[in-house]
């Protein structure tokens, strides 16, 4: 079946342009100019996936994440013109599953909502426990990843990842004590028709052991290898 998408921003060429490209790939889209009216429509009938702003007028997407998330477990991008980490940890803690900062490509968009699609018809997907345990968790020491759920924790404590940081991590601790390039990280992580720099990738993995240091402030398992790239070391 098409998957549905609720699109919900204030900006009407946003709403416009975006419904254009994500119609072109065969979704169903449902757009709303504010919080209010999107939380009035989705508490009824949920999407397959919301991509919300946050700063919008009568609810902001704050809010209404928090509102879907006692209602739903749809998945959700935010879409922002903030980028102080203080809004992306906060708005991961509270569900969303991933965070594009505006200006955005459409493209990048794309493979944003077609890897979460992905991700949750995994999840949804019967498997029975031998086979589920066997093909999609990974233990590396303290690490345990859970790709048909797409959960992650360290020594015991929950680490919220978004899809593009789970799947550069999952490529690391795939193979402990490999050194992966920056450019087979990308490759990883994004599809071949969407360009990102090596400090995008750089990015990542700051942000990917600040969150784990979070967890355990003695996180060392990702490690720098200067002018080559990074590698997993299992403990």
């Amino acid at each position: 079946m098409t998957a549905s998408i609720a699109l919900v921003d204030d900006d009407r060429n946003i709403l416009t342009s975006v419904t254009m490209a994500l119609e072109a790939e065969g979704y169903q889209v449902r757009t709303y100019p504010d919080g209010q009216r999107a939380w009035d429509a989705l508490s009824k009938k949920p999407a397959d996936l919301a991509v919300l702003d946050v700063k919008m007028p009568r609810m902001d997407g704050m809010e209404l994440l928090r509102r879907l998330r006692e209602v739903s477990d749809m998945p959700v991008i935010f879409l922002t013109s903030k980028d102080e980490e203080i809004d992306q940890v906060l708005g991961l803690r509270m569900g969303a599953d991933d965070y594009i900062g505006k200006p955005f490509s459409q493209r990048l968009l794309l493979e944003r909502i077609r890897a979460l699609l992905r991700r949750t018809e995994m999840r949804n997907r019967k498997v029975e426990p031998d086979e589920q345990e066997e093909e999609t968790i990974l233990v590396r020491g303290d690490l345990v990843l859970d790709s048909l759920r797409h959960s992650v924790t360290w020594k015991g404590n929950d680490v919220v990842l978004t899809v593009t940081e789970f799947l550069i991590l999952q490529t690391l601790a795939e193979h402990p004590g490999h050194v992966k390039s920056r450019d087979q990280l990308m490759d990883a992580a994004y599809s071949d028709d969407v360009y990102v720099d090596d400090r995008t990738i750089d990015s990542h993995i700051k942000r990917l052991r600040r969150k784990f240091r979070v967890a355990a402030e003695d996180f060392a398992s990702i490690e720098t290898l200067y002018g080559v790239g990074y590698r997993y070391k299992d403990s």
